[in-house]
């Protein structure tokens, strides 16, 4: 079990590299239709403002793009149940981008649209959000709804999620595309040129191999962890998969899902087997909040629980903080570095 009586130490921001605070995609949504009445009501202020009892000071807060496709299989898992009617995608788009602008113009959360912006809004007193886009379905197969993506804004965009879209493959789904497609590899090249971060949970092997050749700068896989012995989940990684992405200084996300963990413990000795695997600058935390399945972190206030486990496991201090926050700054960094 984890020991919680261990010694807090000060630290450096702590980041959630990727999260759905309160159910944030149903922001705007008819609370009587059927998706509101299945997932219940959104409540992304008071999730968000939760981050700060955690120690952390920013959260990222993602749109869904297929949202309105998404259903159950027979198999049991997610998968679009249909495809998009015209104009749907960035309709539901704008609703869900209308949200979150509501909660930053409201003074409730502080906006994060850079590197500094981390460190400027962890010496205050509101939560930071930064946004991102989970699929990127809403661009309908054009290269401009990046210009006004990132205007929104939004700073990382996840390339596919549950609907196989004009950009690549997905994990839980057969393989059209063979990879990453043309428009996929041209999203890449302009995400870089505006600084935005290139996420590519969900996306299979062969499309993250595309998505490293295209890219001038590091990706980030935001939400996934090791296969192990035993565990064949799709959304898990493979060593190969996993060191593809450091290999190139990218960045991978520890999520915190029943997949293959059943406690808060199971997930911080997971924390430290990838660590080992792809090494300490390359491990942050994507908590997947408030959209996980079986997730064994729930709530923020778990950060210091979380922090304390790995000091316990043999982390120091600064180790604990770059996988907690640092990474993902210094993957900020570099991703703005090779913009313009």
């Amino acid at each position: 079990m984890i020991n919680q009586s261990s010694e807090r130490h000060s630290h450096g921001p702590w980041v959630d590299v990727h999260a759905h605070p309160g159910r944030c995609f149903l922001g705007g949504l008819d609370p009587t239709s059927p998706m509101a009445l299945m997932l219940g009501a959104e409540n992304a202020a008071a999730a968000v403002q939760s981050s700060l009892l955690g120690e952390v000071a920013v959260v990222n807060s993602a749109t869904v793009a297929d949202m309105v496709l998404i259903g159950l299989g027979a198999d049991g898992g997610l998968h679009a149940m249909r495809s998009f009617e015209p104009g749907e995608a960035v309709a539901d788009h704008r609703r869900q981008i209308n949200a979150m602008d509501a909660l930053i113009d409201g003074h409730t959360v502080a906006a994060v649209l850079s590197s500094g912006d981390i460190v400027e809004v962890a010496s205050g007193d509101i939560p930071g959000v930064f946004v991102s886009c989970e699929g990127a379905d809403f661009l309908d197969g054009q290269l401009g709804g990046l210009d006004d993506a990132y205007s929104d804004g939004v700073r990382s965009i996840t390339l596919v999620h549950y609907h196989v879209n004009e950009l690549g493959d997905i994990q839980t789904e057969d393989s059209v595309h063979g990879g990453l497609t043309t428009f996929g590899r041209e999203v890449v090249t302009e995400m870089n040129r505006l600084g935005m971060i290139v996420d590519l949970a969900h996306a299979t092997f062969e499309a993250t191999v595309a998505a490293l050749d295209a890219s001038t700068a590091p990706i980030m896989i935001s939400h996934s962890h090791l296969a192990s012995a035993g565990s064949d989940h799709p959304r898990l990684l493979s060593v190969e998969h996993a060191t593809a992405v450091a290999d190139g200084g990218g960045l991978i996300g520890a999520w915190p899902s029943g997949v293959i963990q059943t406690t808060l413990d199971d997930y911080c000795a997971e924390i430290c087997r990838l660590v080992d695997v792809v090494g300490i600058d390359h491990v942050s935390i994507g908590t997947d909040m408030d959209a996980n399945y079986k997730p064994v972190l729930t709530t923020y206030e778990q950060f210091p629980d979380v922090a304390a486990s790995l000091l316990n496991r043999g982390m120091t201090s600064d180790e604990v903080d770059q996988v907690l926050g640092g990474n993902f700054i210094q993957l900020f960094k570099a991703v703005e570095a090779v913009a313009g």
